[in-house]
């Protein structure tokens, strides 16, 4: 039996027992040199029993760290167990082969006592290079499911709050030159990945055009995602369309993605585009170029595949002009312009839309209006509707709630018709003039009543607070 500074070894039985296991087994003496080496420590390390045997086994193959750093003596367990007699089990280090590569293991030190005396350590190992690999594996494998949660729950939230806004179908409602016109031009561009520009009037309906747009295209099955820029400041609009990480600013409490992630393979529609600050424009266009962009707090850079459709009420040129849009991104976005046409210039419609509103309000109202009164139908079409088809829509739902038929009668309508011949003849009034009896007229019907659901606002299709500054500007006040 090997005998190395004092230490007497194992017996025989035990000897031919540590042999037979599978994991690698070293006795250490109390100088810490070997006196014990099974085969299948030889097998896992390549290091052979008469290269060990009574050498320190630490400077052989525990030497260093994973990452190569150096491992001292005096910081290993092993030679803990042998100063101070307690077991310990690892798990987070390597074992160096004598061909210089490394492997993983988990390894127990155990101190050996005779007669109530230590007299050495027995440490014994296995690989875990298989266990660290499923392990890592797993890891993975949690972080796809992490990044695909919190895409669908992005998307979740993002489709909840689209559809708590919208329902019903995309059909454009009606049958004049202007909307068949429109139309055409919606059918010719829609299955082309080509940068659609949609111009008009606030209340013409700009976002239909570009819900019909992604419908028609072959992106249907993938999402459209919308963003009002005229709702976000600068700041947040960033934020909104590009996404952030965690900490990027006060109150970023965790990752976000943008609307450009969110769209991804689907389409993108960016309403009222000219509200974009001149460096929110910048990255725009960039993305438009190079189909990638940043996280606001990332340099981490993100590819997309989108379709891009903008609208505005502004006429973006003249913005341009004025040094307030980019042209370079203008022309861009105006690869294919789609104008809407205002309610006025298609009043031939307004049977058919009233029509396809009255549907909707049913469902939304509990209501089972059947028609409009010819009476009811002369009233509308005899307004020019500076508000557009928002305004009619919030007219026929004002007027549907205060009905009791199921024939909208259009009684409470603060509007009357015009005979248009009249109306040719009679004297030109400026536009400040006209804007200040449509909202004098709209105000007396609301009982001057500003804000709320039965506010002139709401009526005019305006927020309340830009409602009050027309007012202040046109030096309207109630008569006493």
């Amino acid at each position: 039996m090997t005998h190395v500074a004092g230490y007497t070894g194992f017996l025989p039985e035990n000897k031919l027992l540590l042999n037979a296991v599978k994991e690698g087994i070293y006795g250490f003496d109390l100088d810490g040199n070997a006196v014990f080496i099974n085969p299948a420590a030889e097998q896992m390390t390549g290091w052979q029993t008469q290269d060990l045997l009574g050498k320190n086994i630490h400077d052989c193959h525990h030497h260093s760290h994973a990452d190569g750093s150096p491992y001292h003596q005096h910081d290993c367990p092993i030679y803990s167990t042998l100063k101070d007699g307690i077991a310990r089990e690892i798990d987070h280090e390597v074992f160096w082969r004598k061909d210089g590569s490394s492997f993983p293991v988990h390894y127990t030190s155990t101190p050996v006592y005779k007669s109530g005396q230590l007299i050495g350590v027995v440490a014994i190992f296995r690989d875990i290079s298989m266990q660290k690999h499923t392990e890592q594996s797993l890891r993975e494998a949690l972080a796809q499911v992490q990044a695909l949660s919190e895409q669908l729950t992005s998307e979740n939230h993002y489709l909840q709050a689209e559809l708590a806004d919208k329902s019903g179908s995309v059909g454009i409602a009606g049958s004049s030159l202007a909307i068949g016109q429109m139309i055409q031009q919606i059918k010719l561009v829609a299955n082309t990945n080509s940068t659609v520009l949609i111009c008009g009037e606030n209340g013409t309906g700009k976002e239909l055009v570009a819900r019909n747009l992604h419908q028609l295209s072959d992106r249907k099955s993938k999402p459209l995602v919308s963003v009002n820029c005229a709702a976000f400041s600068s700041t947040l609009l960033e934020s909104e369309l590009f996404g952030h990480e965690k900490g990027a600013f006060t109150g970023a409490t965790s990752r976000r993605k943008g609307r450009f992630e969110l769209a991804h393979q689907g389409t993108l529609f960016l309403d009222e585009v000219a509200e974009l600050s001149l460096e929110a424009q910048s990255k725009l266009l960039r993305v438009i170029q190079e189909q990638e962009f940043e996280r606001v707090g990332s340099s981490e850079t993100i590819q997309v595949d989108i379709r891009l459709i903008a609208a505005s009420h502004y006429d973006l040129l003249k913005r341009v002009e004025q040094g307030l849009f980019r042209m370079d991104l203008y022309y861009r976005l105006n690869v294919f312009p789609i104008h809407v046409p205002p309610l006025r210039d298609r009043l031939e419609d307004i049977p058919e839309l009233a029509t396809h509103i009255l549907s909707h309000l049913n469902h939304k109202l509990g209501k089972k209006i059947e028609a409009i009164s010819k009476q009811g139908l002369k009233k509308l079409a005899g307004y020019q509707w500076p508000g557009n088809v928002r305004e009619l829509q919030n007219v026929l739902e004002r007027e549907a709630i205060l009905s009791q038929g199921n024939i909208l009668q259009c009684q409470h309508l603060a509007i009357t018709a015009s005979d248009p011949q009249k109306v040719d003849k009679a004297s030109p009034i400026t536009l400040a003039e006209a804007e200040t009896q449509h909202i004098r007229q709209t105000l007396n019907h609301c009982n001057w009543r500003i804000s709320g659901p039965n506010g002139a606002a709401t009526l005019l299709a305006l927020p309340a607070s830009t409602l009050r500054s027309k007012m202040k500007k046109l030096g309207i006040i109630k008569s006493p």
